[in-house]
């Protein structure tokens, strides 16, 4: 569990540069793309999914924050060229907001929205970061749908980790099914 807010803000900083990258390879004709079939947030449209992802952020900032579970004004993404700048000032307001709140909100209980009860602090901010995997995640699938470039979580793919286990189970001493020998 992270136990500062700094070493929160340093792990939502990451996931962002991934938002921003995956977000960034898509090509211009993903600019209002959207399912041709689905309800809600399942027929959104990317354009739409950027704003709601950077808008979410100061959502769940707010509801740390102790100032309730407010959402801001949606940024402008009404064309793929304000995406990664609605993204990056989103990061940079969520950073403002949470930079000096103290170590101890990570621990304190937030209420909930919808339902009676509290979450700590920490969950709320991991929340916000999974809200934000999942969008992104949407993305990504959007992306492979259309055979757009989504590029590899951590720079290397599965067929490539594939094509490496052999030598490692050979080198840890273990047999096709991973048991040791």
């Amino acid at each position: 569990m992270l136990s500062t807010i700094s070493a929160f803000l340093d792990y939502f900083d990451a996931v962002n540069r991934r938002a921003m990258r995956d977000v960034a390879a898509l090509p211009q004709e993903a600019d209002g793309w959207a399912p041709a079939t689905g309800r809600g947030e399942s027929a959104w449209s990317i354009n739409t999914l950027v704003g709601h992802m950077a808008g979410s952020r100061l959502y769940f900032a707010s509801a740390y924050a102790g100032l309730g579970w407010v959402s801001p004004r949606p940024p402008d993404v009404s064309s793929r060229n304000r995406w990664i700048g609605a993204l990056e000032e989103s990061a940079k307001e969520l950073r403002r907001q949470l930079q000096d709140t103290p170590d101890e909100w990570l621990h304190r209980k937030v209420a909930m929205i919808d339902t009676e009860g509290a979450l700590s602090g920490w969950r709320v901010l991991m929340m916000m970061v999974e809200h934000d995997i999942h969008h992104r995640s949407q993305i990504d699938t959007y992306a492979g749908m259309n055979g757009w470039d989504v590029p590899q979580i951590f720079g290397r793919g599965a067929e490539q980790i594939g094509a490496l286990q052999a030598r490692e189970r050979a080198r840890h001493g273990l047999d096709g099914e991973g048991h040791p020998l």
